[in-house]
């Protein structure tokens, strides 16, 4: 990827860059290697699986195979009995543990509720079915056994009495006033509901040149991580403490919900996350297997596993991306857009697990780079008899930039100007940043983009696909029954999220420099660009950085690796408490030198005296010789001796990250398939400070987005059953499926921190179902056809092009 700027440094940006000590700039925008790889790629990793603990017994759980029913009666007589079979528990047992509820996640932020006064419906989940059970997968029984063959074994020894009750699995059908109600305490099975409105939208419908109104849909989908979800636990006999290893990527929320469960201080529970193999949003919030083992672990005193299989891993871990567009533009005669409605219909399956996480995602992205002066966005999630659904890599907006971008290409065909033309008209400009859309974001401030320039984003993706060539291949037709088509799409993604993250900085006797992060890796190579970020800020080389992530001991406050926070977040904490500790580390140098502080400089580990021949100590040295405990030297009251700080960040607001992609398909006619033949994706994540780990996460969101675009469908049948509960009918795909991409990027540093950076893991991924959708609509335009959802296989687009033929 380029590495020349396109924009100049914000002034805050700069402000940081000046301030920096000397010699800082060395390691932040180098591509390193990454430190982590080594181990993982010679099969040194450890997942929770790895674990072995001696004595340990392994849990299965029995899950409802009906969508929706009564449950009469549950007889665990005969598993009791059955070989190795250690407990075998219902809900009757753990009834006197609370419902799980994901408490951040629900939480309505104080600004956000009182300038929309949504409205978010609490359905805690029993840790196993009491009642009833309200969708296929949902736990019901555990069996805890010598090993998970038994336990398995056992599983199918137990006799349950289900009574079947009426199943919804189409959102908008769960909304009706007649629908059977999921959850007895509720009115309805509205779990979330939120509008909002800018400006006059009505009157600008009425005197607009030109109305497009369409219904698109986002499919379901699911993050399918290659490791499948892990939990393990056990006590420690002298102490009583309780240690858990989970694949989380938020160990201090799980660490407090085990507490809260369990009836135990925070300070008496130790989570540990793993190494991960991938987690994209799916092991970013609770699940009941993540409290049942902890609690087998104290009961039985010994050590519990659970992993799940493939099966319950595309049934019964959370699902993601279904949602119902009804969108209308408007615009005026030169295609400049007037205003935007759209009601949006979200399927959140059985619970309301994350609130207004993906639903207000959804509506406060729906504008992207568009400057639209009038808006309507009514959205309501709706509770279904289907697997519940949380943020998955990007988190709602793959979702509604669908909906938007598709919405623009119907737009720019009733106007007839070119799709990239449209776009260009209607994108905010650089020197309207910080531009406010009239938005409320996601934490109740007012929206803000606080940096950007989008029409140059645009500007490369196009010169980069060669729309002409394509245009003039177009106007050949057909070759061999396949067409080829053109499409774009882009995007904005409010990256950062707060409320804060923590690092904490130690330097060893040895001189080697201990980071620890509240943020765990799930394969995003934090132990590299964290240590640069640190090896910048102190002055030390990055191999002498010792970086640890999610562990709740090491950093005892702490959110997680969600929403494309980290590099924000934790960066930011890691530059800070970086900078702090040098200052440590130059001060007891000085008195240890004799040499006062301002005339000392720290560089590649060695504090020195700016004179040619002046005294120097190494930071080994120092640290080799910090007085021992007890026997402190003094201080001003101010700080202690040690060489250490911890930093908690809390971001002012979102550092707004943004792209255009473009791509070129050829579609075979007759048989439907689609070809990628060009990729084009350029994008602006501010400073980068490591080029090939960003390289390598824009590649991995893009990779899973065209996934959901040409391959990837959770399939229910109206009687609420899975249809693709296994890889032979879900298809993955793999490496040979993903094209090579035509990268590029330009760099807006956001001024919302203090190195610049905005969030990159997840903007890969927002806009592939959106512009292969355009692509592919722009090849078929001779049929007529008109896409309104994915994924666009070969049998569905077989299917367009019949309907279209028929019409």
């Amino acid at each position: 990827m380029s590495q020349t700027p396109a924009s100049a440094p914000s002034a805050s940006a700069s402000a940081a860059s000046a301030s920096a000590p000397s010699g800082a700039g060395a390691w932040i925008g180098r591509s390193v290697p990454r430190v982590e790889d080594d181990r993982l790629l010679r099969g040194n990793g450890r997942y929770v699986d790895d674990l072995a603990l001696p004595g340990a017994v392994e849990a299965a759980f029995l899950r409802s195979p009906h969508a929706h029913a009564r449950i009469e009666s549950v007889d665990v007589t005969a598993a009791l009995a059955a070989p190795g079979v250690v407990a075998v528990w219902t809900g009757d047992d753990v009834a006197g543990l609370p419902a799980m509820l994901n408490k951040e996640e629900l939480r309505t932020p104080p600004g956000l509720a009182e300038l929309l006064d949504p409205t978010v419906r609490m359905t805690p989940m029993p840790l196993l079915a009491v009642e009833k059970v309200l969708y296929v997968g949902q736990p019901v029984a555990v069996v805890l056994a010598e090993n998970r063959y038994l336990a398995e074994d056992a599983l199918e020894l137990i006799d349950v009495r289900y009574a079947p009750q009426p199943v919804l699995v189409d959102p908008e059908q769960a909304l009706a006033d007649d629908a059977v109600r999921l959850h007895d305490d509720l009115p309805d099975n509205t779990a979330v509901a939120v509008a909002t409105r800018v400006g006059d939208p009505e009157a600008a419908f009425a005197g607009a040149h030109a109305v497009v109104s369409e219904r698109f849909e986002a499919h379901r989908y699911v993050a399918s991580p290659i490791e499948t979800r892990a939990v393990s636990a056990q006590v420690d006999p002298y102490s009583g403490r309780l240690t858990v290893w989970s694949g989380t990527q938020t160990p201090h929320r799980l660490r407090d919900a085990v507490a809260h469960t369990l009836g135990l201080e925070p300070a008496e529970v130790h989570v540990i996350a793993a190494d991960v193999g991938g987690g994209f949003g799916q092991k970013g919030i609770l699940y009941v297997e993540e409290l049942i083992v902890p609690h087998a672990a104290r009961l039985l005193r010994r050590p519990v596993l659970w992993r799940e299989d493939r099966n319950e891993n595309l049934t019964a871990s959370s699902h993601a991306r279904e949602q119902i567009h009804r969108i209308e533009l408007a615009a005026d005669a030169e295609g400049r857009l007037l205003a935007v409605r759209d009601r949006i219909t979200v399927n959140f399956g059985a619970y309301n697990m994350t609130g207004l996480v993906v639903p207000y995602n959804s509506l406060c992205h729906l504008l992207g780079p568009y400057r639209v002066p009038n808006v309507h966005i009514d959205v309501v999630g709706a509770l279904t008899n289907t697997t519940f659904a949380t943020p998955y890599r990007g988190a709602g907006r793959p979702e509604t930039v669908f909906a938007m971008e598709r919405a623009m290409d119907r737009l720019a065909t009733e106007l007839g100007i070119a799709p990239e033309e449209l776009r260009a008209r209607n994108l905010v400009r650089p020197d309207e940043m910080p531009y406010a859309t009239g938005l409320v974001d996601r934490s109740g401030d007012p929206q803000s983009y606080d940096s950007g320039d989008f029409p140059e984003l645009l500007r490369r993706a196009v010169a980069k696909a060669d729309v002409e060539r394509v245009r003039e291949r177009q106007r050949e037709g057909a070759r061999d029954g396949k067409r080829v088509g053109i499409g774009f799409a882009m995007y904005i993604e409010a990256t950062g999220l707060g409320p804060f993250e923590t690092a904490r900085i130690d330097i060893t006797p040895r001189g080697r420099v201990r980071l620890a992060i509240g943020a765990p890796s799930q394969g995003q190579g934090h132990r590299t660009s964290m240590a640069q970020i640190a090896a910048d800020a102190i002055g030390v080389p990055v191999e002498a950085i010792d970086v640890v992530g999610g562990d709740t001991d090491a950093t005892p406050f702490g959110v997680g690796t969600i929403a494309s926070r980290a590099l924000v977040n934790a960066g930011n904490a890691t530059h800070r408490a970086g900078l702090l500790v040098r200052e440590k580390i130059v001060e007891a140098a000085a008195r240890r030198l004799g040499v006062p502080a301002c005339d000392l400089g720290l560089s590649d580990g060695t504090i020195s005296a700016a004179a040619p021949d002046g005294p120097a100590i190494t930071l080994a040295e120092l640290a080799g010789k910090a007085p021992l405990p007890g026997t402190p030297e003094p201080t001003d009251g101010r700080h202690g001796t040690e060489l250490s700080e911890t930093v908690h960040f809390r971001p002012p607001g979102f550092a707004v990250a943004s792209g255009a992609h473009a791509a070129v398909v050829e579609v075979d006619e007759e048989t439907g398939e689609v070809d990628i033949l060009h990729y084009v994706v350029v994008h602006d994540a501010g400073n980068i400070v490591n080029p090939m780990i960003a390289e390598g996460q824009v590649t991995g969101g893009i990779a899973q987005g065209i996934g959901g675009a040409l391959y990837e469908e959770m399939v229910y049948g109206p009687d609420g059953q899975p249809r693709t509960g296994t890889y032979m009918d879900y298809l993955v795909p793999t490496s040979s499926e993903i094209p090579d991409l035509d990268m590029d990027e330009i760099f807006t540093p956001s001024p919302m921190n203090d190195l610049g950076v905005k969030g990159l893991g997840e903007g890969g991924a927002i806009a592939p179902q959106a512009v292969l959708a355009n692509a592919v609509e722009d090849a078929l335009r001779p049929h007529g056809v008109v896409v309104h959802r994915g994924p666009l296989s070969p049998s569905r687009v077989r299917a367009l092009i019949r309907t279209a033929a028929a019409g």
